[in-house]
């Protein structure tokens, strides 16, 4: 079954925009996710769930790093891949060309993964927000393509405030209600996403 796509104009996948899943994406682990895209090239695709927290405290799993996440001190749910190991999404807003901070590897603009075997009171010297994440999402090679030309994702630019937002529950409908034109109508669906 090919799913209809609003009429909005195609956006491009790639490391750093936000994937936001359409109302009629049904599956529990990505409905009304927001995914920020990590990685994107011709060999797939990876990224973060941002918007499920989970009930786990960071110290009940990563004793060392307890206290020192920014917004919640739990572990997030990335994506289904890999639960049991953990990824920190780190920011960083000194200049992009400057030199990186010890344990940070820059991925996609301010964004970048922390190293979470060093101590958390050098690499944090430099960081201004980290979230720390069970697991990833995933897509293989042409996946991630299809799924958004069956309407399954939208494509959008999002921010340090949308990854690091301090009420992730609501992330999918606040970043839905800022865009333009008919996408911003997504963010108040019905029911039944055949309405939509």
């Amino acid at each position: 079954m090919t799913l209809q796509p609003l009429d909005v104009p195609p956006a491009v996948p790639v490391a750093g925009r936000l994937l936001v899943a359409a109302p009629v994406l049904t599956d529990p682990t990505f409905s009304r996710a927001v995914v920020l895209l990590l990685d994107h090239d011709e060999e797939g695709s990876l990224g973060l769930v941002l918007n499920r927290p989970s009930h786990v405290p960071v110290g009940a799993v990563l004793p060392p790093w307890d206290g020192r996440t920014t917004g919640t001190d739990v572990l997030f749910t990335g994506g289904p891949v890999a639960e049991d190991s953990a990824l920190a999404l780190g920011l960083h807003t000194g200049p992009e060309d400057g030199p990186e901070p010890d344990g940070f590897r820059r991925v996609a603009g301010p964004f970048g993964l922390v190293d979470l075997d060093l101590d958390p009171d050098e690499s944090l010297a430099e960081i201004d927000a980290i979230r720390i994440y069970a697991g990833y999402s995933g897509w293989s090679a042409g996946q991630l393509e299809d799924e958004i030309a069956e309407g399954a994702w939208y494509v959008v630019d999002g921010g340090p405030a949308d990854v690091f937002d301090a009420d992730p529950e609501d992330l999918w409908m606040r970043v839905l209600r800022r865009q333009v034109g008919d996408l911003a109508f997504v963010a108040t669906p019905s029911i039944d996403p055949r309405l939509n």
